[in-house]
C-alpha cells in the first residue's frame, strides 16, 4: 500500500473485486467502511486512516441518518 491519504483505484479494485464505482461503494459499505463515498470525479474515495481503523476494529460502521420524506396532504 502507498502512503497517500486515500486508497488508490487499484487498491479499491483489489479490496472490493469491482472496477465500477457504485459496486465498489456498495461492497465497502457492506464491509463496514461507512465513510466511503463517491467523489466529485465519480470515483470512490476511501480515506486510508478510516480503512486502517476499520481493519483494526477501532471504527464501527455508522448507520446513515435518513430523514423520512414528508408529503403534503
Amino acid at each position: 500500500m502507498s502512503d497517500s491519504i486515500t486508497l488508490t483505484e487499484q487498491e479499491l479494485v483489489t479490496l472490493t473485486g469491482y472496477k465500477v464505482a457504485s459496486k465498489q461503494l456498495r461492497e465497502l459499505h457492506r464491509a463496514g467502511f461507512a465513510r466511503a463515498r463517491i467523489g466529485s470525479t465519480g470515483r470512490v474515495v476511501l480515506e486510508r486512516d478510516h480503512y486502517r481503523a476499520v481493519c483494526a476494529g477501532q471504527a464501527q460502521a455508522e448507520r446513515p441518518r435518513v430523514r423520512p420524506v414528508l408529503r403534503a396532504a
